[in-house]
């Protein structure tokens, strides 16, 4: 379709230049995050506990009704070795057999204890709760706290490798990046355009020195120390946050703590949602970050996603239609400028890749279309940040 016959010369124009605008803002500010990728951390890898780590570490597990999922965390964790002293199960009274499997889990390795945690009380959300307590609970001759998700499936050297990590980089507290293991077609397209848009909106997994307010972190593997846990108050910051992993990380790097978020996909991997459907409810639901966010802060990034991730694929399919006989530079220009923002998307796309699992399969050929699920994955996040959930893992709030 040619649209010339519908818009005048003059206006293409200032559409194009008002794209140049816009996009070229937004694209400098993804260029000062992406540049810094290159000197971020290397990925961690599996090690070998040290002596003077003998039981420095207390896990806690949240769980509500995770029957259906929980069987690889639970192995994952009793393949861990010295440093972790307890594997505490907090359970939110689940009724579909999760307690049951603690239970025998616990018959073959000690290390785990099951408490259920206290009824709800207003003001909380049940994550963060039930990670609170399950730190309340834990032992006091723990110098580390890790968080573990139900979902996740911890390798072999995990603990060991982000404790020592932790150390060596002065780290108060520190989250992983897991490896997503993805099996059906709509999730392998979907699944990495709403993770594109937390790399497009804050600097890379590795990437040091950043802004308390920009701090990332990823609860499904979030370790702290027992000290700074316990002049933070515990898990109180984020009593309220449905992405209490952000909230609290971001609380404590305000307080002037050294907090960190590295790759670790070659030590975690988690499944997380079963399609693509539920994916789109469920994640999608949380990525805004708004309660960890300021209005104005929340709405940036929002106005960068459209313009940097959402917008080039559809303006690449409009604007050369816009062509007269002689196109304006400004319309040369925009084009351009669009078709270098896709380019900046595929190199990003074969960055992540690694963090994608198993490639062997046929629905993995879908991953490579993911770019065009760009701009419904950031429709996904401006319809989050408009609204406020209702309801998360079975709880209605």
């Amino acid at each position: 379709m040619n649209l010339t016959g519908i818009l005048t010369a003059e206006t293409i124009g200032a559409i194009s230049l008002g794209l140049l605008l816009f996009q070229g803002i937004a694209t400098l500010i993804l260029l000062s995050r992406l540049l810094k990728g290159p000197g971020r951390t290397p990925p961690l890898k599996p090690q070998n506990p040290s002596p003077e780590l003998l039981g420095a570490v207390s896990v806690v597990v949240p769980t509500l009704n995770e029957v259906d999922r929980i069987d690889p965390a639970l192995e994952g964790l009793t393949r861990q070795s010295y440093e972790v002293r307890e594997i505490i199960v907090v359970d939110s009274n689940s009724q579909d057999g999760t307690r049951e499997k603690v239970q025998a889990a616990a018959r073959f390795d000690p290390r785990f204890r099951l408490i259920t945690d206290d009824p709800l009380p207003p003001g909380w959300v049940g994550r963060p709760w039930a990670l609170h307590n399950g730190f309340l609970h834990s032992s006091q001759k723990s110098e580390w706290i890790l968080g573990i998700d139900a979902d996740t499936q911890p390798q072999p050297g995990l603990v060991a490798s982000i404790v020592q990590t932790a150390i060596k980089e002065g780290y108060d507290l520190l989250s992983l990046s897991p490896q997503f293991i993805l099996k059906y077609p709509g999730e392998w397209w979907l699944q990495p355009a709403l993770l594109m848009t937390l790399l497009y909106r804050f600097d890379s997994a590795g990437v040091k020195f950043q802004s308390p307010e920009r701090v990332m972190a990823n609860g499904q593997c979030f370790l702290a120390r027992r000290q700074v846990l316990e002049q933070l108050g515990g898990y109180k910051s984020a009593a309220r946050s449905f992405c209490d992993d952000v909230t609290l990380a971001r609380y404590a790097a305000a307080a002037g703590y050294q907090v960190g978020f590295l790759d670790g996909a070659q030590v975690i991997k988690v499944r997380m949602y079963e399609g693509a459907a539920q994916t789109w409810q469920e994640w999608g639901r949380s990525l805004d970050l708004k309660d960890a966010s300021t209005l104005p802060q929340l709405w940036s990034d929002l106005w960068l996603l459209f313009c940097t991730q959402a917008l080039p694929i559809p303006l690449l399919l409009i604007l050369p239609n816009l062509q007269q006989p002689y196109p304006s530079l400004t319309l040369m220009g925009a084009i351009g400028l669009n078709v270098f923002l896709l380019l900046i998307r595929i190199g990003l796309q074969l960055a992540i890749a690694p963090a994608y699992y198993p490639f062997h399969s046929f629905a993995s050929f879908f991953f490579w279309f993911s770019p065009l699920a760009d701009p419904l994955a950031v429709l996904r996040i401006f319809l989050s940040a408009l609204q406020k959930p209702t309801s998360w893992r079975g709880r209605v709030y």
